[in-house]
């Protein structure tokens, strides 16, 4: 049985069923949590989930974020400054479960996991009504703590996967997710989107093909243009700078007028989709 089908009390897996029910592909929201204070990222979080986001990404700030655009890292490197620690990202994560229904994960390197401590990571994400972990630098081979504490504490695990993904890193990784699989490519300058784009709809039809029964894209998405683009292929559509920026500009006002445009995007879901 591969990770993704191994759908019973996930969360993520829920609430992208959901969207597919409703012919459409799910919305990914993310938010860097921290900035400009833990109360706006829950007021953002709600706010997003009210208009039209199915899942909600909330980012650990950390020191070193090599796998973050600028946008990100000058949110994150704000929140540190401003005294963020680690353990409010329950707080974040608690105060939006506890007004909505959107599935709500943590995106985070692994250190600060470790930091913490594992199993003590999964038990307090779990009470807050966490969905599970996005984890961009642990590949599954290093993962058996992780692997061990998502499944005590019923956890959603998402891998990356990317265009230069080997066909049985592909497999590895789809067997270990559970919930959906990330499929990160890059979004180039405007001219060279479309090809761009291209080589994100065959990864997400090479880790179908390795099993994956959700795949959600995220490509530096910043329009309900763009979430049209990716919904005729993906069974989900992540946004995470447009709304950094958002947030950054004007607010929570800006983030929920920006995620009801996005989500105008989201229909119909598939013509190459599931």
């Amino acid at each position: 049985m591969t990770g993704t089908e191994q759908s019973t009390g996930s969360k993520a897996a829920a609430a992208i069923d959901r969207a597919r029910a409703q012919g459409r592909a799910a919305l990914i929201g993310y938010l860097p949590a921290g900035y400009p204070s833990v109360q706006a990222t829950i007021d953002a979080g709600i706010a997003m989930a009210r208009n039209g986001a199915d899942l909600i990404e909330i980012g650990i700030p950390y020191s070193d974020p090599v796998m973050d655009g600028s946008v990100i890292q000058a949110a994150t490197t704000q929140a540190i400054a401003d005294g963020f620690r680690v353990a409010s990202v329950f707080d974040v994560v608690a105060g939006i479960t506890a007004a909505t229904d959107a599935a709500v994960l943590v995106m985070t390197y692994w250190n600060p996991v470790v930091r913490l401590g594992v199993d003590d990571f999964a038990r307090r994400l779990a009470e807050a009504g966490g969905a599970g972990l996005i984890t961009p630098d642990l590949i599954p081979d290093e993962a058996a703590d992780w692997m061990e504490a998502s499944d005590k504490y019923g956890l959603d695990r998402v891998f990356l996967v990317a265009p230069s993904s080997t066909p049985q890193r592909l497999a590895s990784t789809v067997a270990a997710s559970r919930g959906f699989v990330y499929a990160v490519s890059i979004m180039g300058v405007t001219g060279a989107r479309t090809a761009v784009s291209n080589v994100a709809e065959k990864l997400v039809a090479d880790t179908r093909a390795a099993g994956a029964e959700r795949v959600c894209v995220g490509l530096g998405v910043s329009n309900a243009d763009h979430v049209r683009e990716i919904a005729a292929y993906a069974d989900g559509v992540i946004v995470g700078t447009a709304l950094v920026a958002a947030i950054r500009d004007g607010g929570v006002p800006a983030v929920a007028a920006l995620t009801k445009e996005l989500s105008s995007g989201l229909a119909p879901a598939a013509k190459g989709g599931a």
